[in-house]
Formats: structure tokens, sequence, C-alpha cells
């Protein structure tokens, strides 16, 4: 495969005729326009998608209608696993920007993971790893103040864009501020004035959609502030 990201979404140790057997199955499709979607809740679950470039969302909308953010995805990450236990997907998926995506038949996956041990391992951790993270996010959401949810994001965000060998501390956030809040249970209001209180106190340096991380230790410390 020639996508510098497959050591984000493979197994690093993978052999290069395993490599070549799992690049067959593999389909790209045309890019995803900012607004397009990638599949909608209750569609049929079929594949599961490796983000190549860009950026999406993840989102459910209530009875009443309303939209709950549940997620981003940035390049190197997996998303579609909300789709395996019922055969169909759980939530819509939509880009935030142009992006494009790598989609892995879960049919033809299976049959490769019994032949390719390591593949299936790797996926497990990668479904374990997104529980982890769904988890912390409720802990986030429950026990957190304004400045201590948009910290755990900053430094998420952070952390994740470290992994692709970019800079930990300069990074643009493909989300708007109202999907910030919706995601962290703040009103965008919120979201605003919590931003330029951390870029006044020099905590971050913020710029638009522009994010520069001043301080890790101050927003670790934020993190572990309880409302």
């Amino acid at each position: 495969m020639d996508c510098n990201l497959k050591g984000l979404c493979l197994p690093l140790a993978m052999d290069v005729r395993d490599l070549e057997k799992l690049d067959r199955i593999v389909q790209r499709s045309r890019p995803l326009h900012a607004g397009d979607y990638l599949y909608h809740t209750g569609d049929s679950f079929r594949s599961i998608y490796a983000v190549r470039s860009g950026s999406l969302k993840t989102y459910l909308v209530d009875e009443d209608g309303v939209e709950q953010v549940t997620g981003f995805y940035l390049p190197g990450e997996v998303v579609g696993f909300d789709g395996i236990g019922t055969h169909v997907h759980g939530c819509n998926v939509v880009a935030l920007e142009t992006a494009s995506v790598c989609e892995l038949p879960f049919d033809r996956l299976e049959e490769l993971t019994l032949a390719i041990p390591s593949l299936q391992h790797h996926f497990f951790q990668l479904m374990g790893k997104q529980i982890e993270s769904d988890h912390r996010m409720m802990l986030t959401l429950s026990k957190k103040n304004a400045e201590g949810r948009i910290a755990t994001l900053l430094l998420s965000l952070s952390a994740r864009y470290g992994r692709r060998n970019l800079s930990p501390n300069a990074m643009r956030l493909p989300m708007s501020r109202m999907d910030i809040g919706n995601y962290l249970g703040l009103t965008i209001e919120t979201v605003s004035r919590t931003l330029s209180r951390l870029h006044r106190e020099q905590v971050i340096q913020v710029d638009g959609r522009e994010i520069v991380i001043l301080d890790h230790d101050r927003l670790n410390a934020l993190c572990h502030t309880h409302a």
C-alpha cells in the first residue's frame, strides 16, 4: 500500500505479501466534499472506512430531531464499527471538509483476518480504543467544567496530530465552534468565551480555527478540574 498513514490504521508488522492481499480488497471511492455523507443511520452495514485525508463527523438525531455530535475522525482513523453488531449503521457520518476514505468491505475483511491473525488482533484493538475513547468522553462530560472539557478535546487532538507525525502544538480545527459545543455539551458562546480566555491567559493562541498550544501543563491541569 502506498499510503503514508497505514501505520496508524494497519499493523506495522504486517508482511508485505499480507499487505498486498489487503490492498486488493481496499476500495478507494471518489472524494467527499464538505457536507457529503459517507453513510446514514439505518443504512445497511457493508464496510468499515479508514480516513485517508480530511475529517469526518459522526452524529445521532433524537426523536425530536435534535442533533448530537458523537465524534470526529482524522486521517489514519477508522469509522464504521457501529454497524457490526446489528448489520445496520447506528449513526450518521458526514465530511467536515474535502475528505477521502479507504473502504474495506467487511465480508472480505473477515475472510482476510482469519488468514492473518495480526490483522484481526489489530482491528480488535481499534474497536477497544474506540470504546475507551467513548468512556473517557462520558467522564469528561459528567465531571469537568467548560475549560476542562475544551482542554480535554485540545489535548486529544494534539495527541492524534502527533501520531500522524504532525506538530502536536499547532493545529487547525476541522470542526466549527457549534460542533465543538454540541460534542462537549456547551453553548457556542461558552466555547468562544473559553477559547478567548485561554488565549488571554497564554495557554493557547487562537486565530479562527488555527490553534497553537503554548502551555501543555496548564491544559493538563484543567483536564483534572471538576465542575
